[in-house]
């Protein structure tokens, strides 16, 4: 116990700088408000793990030292290259490394999820996310137009923008769908993990979780044009806003919850799932 404090000590020593400022980004951006979930879902993963753990022998494997090390060159890089995303990435890989070098492969195996699901924590860096962010704006736009033209609607798209008659609706960054989207796919892996005992039926929610926020966000897109052109361009702003943004996050959320209905039917009905030690 004395040694593993210190370990955790000399760990929030080295990241004394990075954690608060990723906590910070939590606190601050939207698109990353969900990383306050993560670390108590994975110290959750853990503790579902722990009768299992105690009865694994502890084998050390160099491998980990060497996995250390590189881990530990990610958060020099990340440093003096000021590049936040290396610096964060080097936490969950110092503490999968520390996992092998102290436990063994059998350790690290049994805790790949909540080492993983750690990485929902950490925003993406800003070319990714621009990369990203961008192509599904377009893609908002055009199928929000879709739906506008269909309902009667004169539409005219000019990228992002949707020119409708008297007023204009622009798709910005914000309403691109990446922020439901990071945060349905990591509720998809929570209800996988719970519902599903099939490594292909947990993989399946999480991919579901993509075309289903898409959607989404062009329901969102489309029925706040016609809301705005229908009702009031005041529907597009404000409360009208922000209220049809949670709306369609419970709409996906169903539809993720009705994806993995349909695989309890598709094998004859629900039925109890073990907790899984993966």
């Amino acid at each position: 116990m004395v040694a593993a404090t210190l370990l955790v000590f000399a760990l929030l020593w080295v990241y004394a700088d990075v954690i608060p400022a990723l906590v910070r980004q939590w606190a601050v951006d939207p698109d990353y408000s969900h990383g306050f979930f993560v670390l108590p879902v994975a110290a959750f993963f853990v503790w579902e793990r722990r009768a299992a753990l105690a009865s694994l022998p502890l084998r050390p494997h160099m491998a980990g030292l060497a996995a250390l090390l590189v881990s530990l060159g990610l958060l020099i890089a990340g440093r003096y290259g000021s590049e936040l995303f290396l610096t964060r990435l080097s936490m969950v890989g110092v503490l999968a490394s520390l996992i092998l070098f102290l436990s063994g492969w059998a350790h690290l195996r049994l805790l790949a999820l909540p080492i993983a699901f750690l990485l929902f924590m950490i925003p993406l860096p800003a070319i990714v996310f621009n990369q990203l962010a961008f192509p599904l704006q377009l893609l908002a736009s055009r199928l929000g137009a879709l739906a506008i033209s269909a309902a009667g609607v004169p539409v005219l798209r000019e990228g992002n923008v949707l020119l409708l008659p008297g007023r204009s609706l622009e798709v910005v960054e914000a309403c691109s769908g990446i922020r439901s989207l990071v945060s349905l796919l990591m509720l998809a892996v929570v209800l996988g993990y719970f519902t599903e005992k099939r490594a292909v039926a947990r993989a399946a929610i999480a991919i579901a979780a993509i075309p289903i926020a898409v959607i989404a966000n062009a329901i969102r897109v489309s029925g706040t044009g016609l809301a705005s052109y229908w009702i009031s361009p005041a529907a597009a702003d404000g409360f009208f806003h922000t209220f049809s943004g949670w709306l369609m996050f419970i709409v996906a959320l169903a539809g993720l919850v009705a994806v993995q209905r349909g695989f309890d039917l598709a094998r004859g009905g629900a039925m109890p799932v073990a907790r899984p030690q993966w």
